[in-house]
């Protein structure tokens, strides 16, 4: 019991003398300099990337809009570059809060193999959507604003980053696709596309009527649909594989403008027809090529 009153004595007196020869102030002062430091360089990155942000926005602003109008392959480019922009500013913000509050990170990182390997087998995924990106970019495969199909996905390439593909939909839906994920790309606003518009027809429809009275909707429709790519082309008669009789009639039109037309030109079509007395089955068949 005695041993046990003399030790705590004894911890209680070291405890007091490590108390009162402790250098607060030089904590104090220590802790308020990092911490001062810390929000300056935070300030400072702040300001860097607000400055070069702007920079980089003046800069593309000149050659966004030309005479003609704003030009996707611009638009994907300066979206790329400031992405990269982002993470250099991020990395070398992290590296000089790190080295100002005394981390080694150089030595750290160096001497630190397990870390690194797992750091480098988790970074693979990164390096393959950069590199990925810079593939699509340098091959033009797409831009911001071009209709797409990648995978089971369609629609309209929103924002192109250094690590994923945005994509919208035509409901609203927005799809982050990694880069590396790429692989096969239908883009479909390089090339005039196809517009099939299928007339429903039945076995005793005078279908002989037909073409005289698709060229006069034709000839009253074209002028105010300037999309579309020479005349429209009447097939005929055709048997759909799900065995539904129509009279098709085939539209080239400019890209992303194929759906829309497609449906006034088969709306004009039934009404044009309809007036002119000639009854047609109550449902309609629609085919997109």
């Amino acid at each position: 019991m005695t041993d046990l009153v003399t030790t705590t004595a004894t911890s209680s007196k070291w405890l007091q003398h490590y108390l009162n020869t402790f250098d607060w102030e030089k904590v104090l002062h220590l802790i308020t300099s990092r911490f001062l430091s810390l929000l300056f360089l935070t300030l400072l990155f702040f300001v860097i990337n607000l400055v070069g942000r702007w920079i980089l926005n003046r800069s593309f602003k000149r050659y966004l809009v030309p005479k003609g109008g704003p030009t996707n392959r611009l638009q994907t480019i300066s979206m790329l570059t400031m992405n990269l922009f982002h993470y250099t500013i991020i990395f070398f913000w992290a590296y000089a809060m790190l080295s100002t509050l005394g981390v080694p990170v150089g030595t750290l990182v160096a001497g630190a193999g397990i870390f690194s390997l797992a750091l480098g087998l988790g970074a693979q995924g990164f390096v393959s959507d950069l590199v990925t990106g810079i593939s699509i970019l340098m091959e033009q495969q797409f831009d911001v604003g071009d209709t797409v199909k990648i995978g089971l996905i369609t629609g309209t390439v929103s924002a192109m980053g250094l690590r994923t593909t945005q994509v919208t939909e035509a409901d609203g839906t927005v799809n982050f696709i990694p880069n590396r994920n790429i692989t096969i790309v239908a883009n479909r606003s390089r090339n005039d596309m196809h517009a099939t518009i299928n007339i429903p027809i039945a076995p005793t429809t005078p279908v002989e009527k037909l073409p005289a009275i698709i060229h006069a909707t034709n000839d009253r429709l074209l002028p105010e649909h300037p999309s579309v790519v020479g005349e429209p082309v009447i097939t005929g008669v055709v048997t759909l594989p799900t065995g539904e009789l129509v009279y098709q009639v085939n539209l080239v039109a400019k890209s992303g403008s194929q759906f829309g037309l497609q449906a006034a030109f088969l709306t004009a079509y039934l009404k044009a027809i309809r007036e002119a007395g000639i009854l047609l089955p109550t449902h309609n068949s629609l085919q997109n090529k």
